[in-house]
């Protein structure tokens, strides 16, 4: 029997210099998509997958993200004064439960890995979760909730994975896969932002993980990989014969808002979904042709 994913890490130290000037005082996990900043779509996918406990591993200048996830007192009472019920329910619905939240920085930019280890001490003995904020999926059912559901057949490690054209595999890690069983998918290998030519897939690591705790020794041993950093799929490579290690081809559409053009195609995509958008922002797309 699997024991539950209970909580969730969000690797939010990074500096989101793509977006400068935006970030220069803002959390690029900050930047809204239609009126919620990323941020906020990562904890509600986590909520949806019945995630308990959101450890977020932060650095300098990120305060703005632990403000957000609080109470905010002067607005809350002004909306109240003004019966802005509507607005005061939205501003109330990103508060989590009191101790549901922790926070812990990341004082050096040493990748991925070296993030999600900066946690291990609120993960303890348990599974874990991690979300990329950058990574944004539209979809029915949120990917940590489908992934959640396969993890509960296979247990071991798991990784969102999904296709990316031949020209952008350079820039994911990439999986060799094995057996496959409707969207589940045993993992041979995996390697890190390999080069033209030298990757044995076309399914790229997206940024969704299930943990088991043994990851943090590995990540323990600070070896670097791609880029001089310690790269999370790197130690999960290295767990390989001790433990399962599955992909799963998630349902739903998924947008890289790392890069300005993904972030404003999730933007306009998002407010398409919405009925009280959708017309609107079609005339304008319209306008445009």
């Amino acid at each position: 029997m699997t024991v539950p994913v209970r909580k969730a890490i969000f690797p939010v130290g990074g500096l989101g210099t793509r977006f400068l000037p935006a970030t220069k005082s803002m959390p690029k996990e900050m930047l809204p998509i239609v009126d919620k900043p990323l941020i906020q779509y990562a904890v509600e996918e986590a909520q949806e997958a019945g995630i308990e406990e959101f450890i977020f591993v932060t650095g300098r200048g990120k305060t703005a993200i632990e403000d957000h996830f609080d109470h905010a007192y002067e607005l809350q009472t002004m909306l109240d004064s003004r019966q802005q019920s509507e607005a005061l329910k939205v501003v109330k619905a990103t508060i989590p439960l009191p101790g549901q939240i922790a926070y812990t920085r990341q004082q050096e930019p040493l990748g991925l890995g070296h993030a999600v280890r900066c946690a291990r001490n609120f993960v303890g003995t348990e599974p874990v979760a991690v979300l990329l904020a950058d990574d944004l999926i539209l979809g029915e059912t949120g990917c940590l909730t489908q992934m959640i559901r396969a993890y509960h057949e296979v247990g071991g490690n798991m990784l969102a994975v999904m296709e990316v054209a031949p020209e952008e595999i350079s820039s994911y890690g990439v999986v060799d896969p094995g057996k496959q069983k409707g969207r589940i998918m045993e993992v041979r290998g995996l390697i890190e932002k390999p080069q033209t030519g030298q990757a044995p897939s076309n399914l790229a690591v997206i940024g969704r993980y299930i943990l088991q705790p043994k990851i943090f020794e590995d990540l323990g041993r600070f070896e670097r990989g791609a880029g001089g950093e310690i790269q999370l799929t790197d130690a999960m490579a290295r767990q390989l014969g001790l433990q399962p290690l599955n992909g799963y081809r998630f349902e739903g559409r998924r947008f890289d808002c790392g890069n300005k053009v993904g972030f404003l195609e999730a933007n306009i995509a998002f407010a398409l979904d919405r009925e009280d958008m959708r017309e609107p922002v079609a005339h304008i797309l319209r306008s445009f042709s």
